[in-house]
């Protein structure tokens, strides 16, 4: 998860926090070091790579920012350059916010261990930081446990049920704690970073526009903020409440199907593929539910993202996972129509909708879909 963070901020796009450039100032001292150091960060579009040597452990970067960035100090003990510098585990390296204005560090003998003051936003990436340390260490310690106990010769194997429960329970610990940070530091630029990150793949727009909302107006007013709300705008058609997009595509057979065929039925929409590991293992419980309440109103229709030149291996896992009901594809893989219509970004991804049309419940995995379907259709 700290990596994905890591990642996340890394890739979000590239838009202006400020109108113009505003200065910053890095100085340091790290104990009696010579050497010569780098800086890699962000100025707009533009990534900077900057250097400043390190004399009797004192130095001094200064530079322009347009917006907050994430920036990289990485120590060339060897003055091998930095074309050739290791940046891996076993670099001397600082990963820290910029931010406009003057920023400290010190340490006693090296970039890894120095303490950053005079920066609140690297105040607030420690929080993150943390918060996500303890959704990782839960979820490791979670799949440690589950592994032991799956070889325990007495075992049965994984319940994958349980497991997803459970992983549900951190995620749900996560997004909340996630939540907290957003509303308890409504000007810190981390803050609107994080509102891209909240929901994951499949945010949900009427939770996140209200967290927007309660940002500061200076953040409220940057381009990034502006994108966010317009992908929010986007999300809201297939949003909980909101009518199902209507589609047409072709089943296993070249037939054309439309989803507004399907009226008067509660549908389960199926993302998935031959070639997803957690759509496949998410099959059994599908087909459970399908058979409990196929005669009470209810049918899946499942849309495969496969390549075209894997309808051998879509065919073949619908059979192997005994999947008798509607399914589509145009095989376009990440491209398929349906999925870029219902602004899929990561499968297994399922929508309920009901008889007349309308998205009602999202991401039903485990025991979920089987519960939902009691409340409207009664138990099996």
């Amino acid at each position: 998860m700290k990596k994905l963070l890591f990642c996340l901020m890394l890739s979000l796009p590239v838009l202006a926090y400020a109108q113009v450039p505003q200065p910053f100032d890095v100085v340091g001292k790290f104990g009696h070091m010579n050497a010569k150091i780098y800086l890699g960060y962000q100025l707009g579009s533009n990534k900077v790579l900057d250097s400043a040597q390190v004399v009797n452990g004192s130095f001094e970067l200064k530079g322009d920012l347009i917006y907050p960035s994430l920036a990289i100090l990485i120590v060339d003990y060897k003055g091998v350059g930095a074309d050739k510098l290791d940046v891996g585990q076993n670099s001397d390296k600082l990963v820290f916010y910029l931010d406009k204005g003057k920023i400290d560090l010190q340490s006693p003998d090296s970039a890894y261990k120095a303490q950053i003051s005079g920066s609140p936003i690297n105040d607030q990436y420690k929080k993150l930081l943390a918060i996500n340390d303890q959704a990782s260490a839960r979820t490791n310690k979670l799949m440690t446990d589950e592994v032991k106990a799956a070889n325990n010769p007495a075992s049965k194997g994984v319940d994958q049920n349980a497991l997803q429960a459970k992983l549900k329970v951190i995620q749900t610990d996560y997004h909340n704690a996630l939540k907290n940070f957003i509303q308890t530091n409504p000007n810190s630029y981390l803050s609107l970073l994080s509102l891209s990150t909240l929901g994951g793949p499949s945010p949900d727009p009427y939770e996140i526009e209200p967290l927007l909302d309660g940002l500061s107006k200076e953040l409220r007013d940057t381009e990034t903020a502006r994108a966010l709300t317009n992908a929010l705008e986007s999300l809201k058609t297939t949003a909980n409440g909101a009518m199902a997009p209507d589609f047409e595509q072709a089943d296993t057979l070249g037939h054309p199907v439309r989803l507004s065929s399907f009226r008067g039925k509660y549908v389960l929409l199926d993302f998935w593929a031959s070639w997803c590991g957690p759509c496949r293992q998410e099959n059994p419980n599908i087909v459970k539910t399908y058979n409990q309440f196929k005669n009470k109103n209810f049918t899946v229709i499942g849309i495969s993202l496969d390549k075209r030149e894997n309808a051998f291996a879509w065919l073949n896992a619908i059979r192997s996972d005994h999947l008798t009901w509607t399914q589509l594809s145009d095989l376009q893989f990440w491209n398929n129509a349906v999925a870029r219509l219902y602004f899929v970004q990561s499968i297994p991804k399922n929508f309920l909708i009901d008889p007349a049309g309308k998205i009602v419940a999202q991401d039903l995995r485990g025991d979920d879909l089987e519960a939902e379907l009691e409340k409207v259709l009664g138990k099996k």
